[in-house]
C-alpha cells in the first residue's frame, strides 16, 4: 500500500463556480480527472468573495447580483504524479489561475484512521466510497 508522507506538491485552481466542461461544472471535471488519474486527493472549496484577472468582485452577500461566486479546487500527490497531470489542466482551465506549491504532507489516512487507497507506483487506484480526501 502506498502512503503519501514527506514531500509533496500541491496544485491550487481558481475558477469560477459557474465555470464549465462540456455543460458539466468544471470543478467536478476536475475532481473527477484527478480520481480517475490516480491522484491522492482532491477537494472543492467554495469561496464568499473574490476577485481575478476581470477585476469584477463576486461575492455572497445578500442583495448581491453576483452567483459566480470563487471555487478553489486542491490537488495533492507527489510532484512527479501532480506534474504528469498538468496538461490535462492547460486543457481544462481557460480562464482562472492555477499556482504549484511545494508541501510536506504530516498525515494521509481515510476514514477509521486507516492508510490512503492503495495506489500503484505507476498509476490507476482509486478511493471507496465515502473517502475523506483532503
Amino acid at each position: 500500500m502506498t502512503r503519501l508522507t514527506g514531500s509533496a506538491l500541491r496544485v491550487t485552481i481558481f475558477i469560477g463556480e459557474n465555470d464549465t466542461w462540456h455543460r458539466k461544472p468544471l470543478y467536478a471535471e476536475i475532481v473527477h480527472r484527478a480520481h480517475a488519474a490516480g491522484l491522492a486527493g482532491a477537494s472543492v472549496f467554495r469561496g464568499i468573495e473574490g476577485f481575478g484577472a476581470s477585476s469584477l468582485i463576486h461575492t455572497s452577500r445578500l442583495l448581491s447580483m453576483s452567483e459566480d461566486l470563487p471555487v478553489a479546487v486542491i490537488v495533492v500527490d507527489t510532484e512527479e504524479r501532480v506534474r504528469a497531470f498538468l496538461p490535462q489542466l492547460d486543457e481544462l482551465v481557460t480562464e482562472g489561475l492555477v499556482i504549484l506549491d511545494d508541501c510536506e504532507v504530516i498525515r494521509y489516512a481515510g476514514r477509521g484512521g486507516t492508510p490512503g487507497p492503495e495506489r500503484p507506483e505507476t498509476g490507476g487506484g482509486a478511493a471507496g466510497e465515502g473517502e475523506n480526501w483532503l
